[in-house]
């Protein structure tokens, strides 16, 4: 299975691409993860949605549609998801009702710094998602609180419940993505 990484955080030292690494080191043989980097993808602009995307954004549109499923990790600005990540959407949902993500089996995480871990942005992350007719994988949310001491120096998850929970969770999203 082929799962495309998408962290919506544009920052270096992002928690969520932290999260999405360590993930993507500790997946069995049968699952492979490509991180998916934003930061290139422009505005959404109608006027340039046409025929020939700008390159950036059918990059990422070509992602989308050679994975097996997304697993997007999303801070939480303001209690909602970043608007990088929603203006990635906004670019991939296009054409509406027959995108690429439409059908793609999707997992939502996120990693915060907070005692929340970011739950209140997957909820909005998930209502998105709904109008893009992307499926989300629902089981328990994996929210990483307090997520700064979360790593070790190798950028691994330190604690063995968390990793625990996070193989649960992929071993289930796994399951769940390849049924669909």
């Amino acid at each position: 299975m082929k799962v495309l990484a998408i962290s919506g955080s544009l920052r270096q030292d992002s928690l969520n691409t932290r999260l999405l690494k360590a993930i993507a080191d500790s997946v069995d043989e049968n699952v492979s993860i490509e991180l998916f980097d934003l930061a290139d993808i422009p505005f959404y602009n109608g006027d340039l949605d046409g025929d020939t995307k700008p390159a950036p954004v059918q990059a990422l549109l070509d992602a989308i549609a050679d994975a097996d499923g997304m697993l997007i990790a999303t801070p939480e600005y303001n209690y909602s998801v970043p608007g990088v990540l929603k203006n990635a959407i906004d670019w991939a949902s296009r054409p509406a009702f027959n995108s690429v993500m439409r059908g793609k089996p999707t997992g939502v995480i996120s990693a915060s710094m907070s005692h929340t871990g970011g739950v209140r942005a997957q909820v909005h992350l998930r209502d998105i998602l709904l109008a893009t007719l992307t499926p989300v994988y629902l089981a328990p949310d994996f929210a990483l609180a307090s997520a700064h001491t979360a790593f070790d120096e190798q950028g691994r998850l330190a604690d063995k419940n968390t990793r625990d929970f996070i193989q649960q969770y992929l071993s289930g999203y796994t399951r769940w993505a390849a049924s669909q």
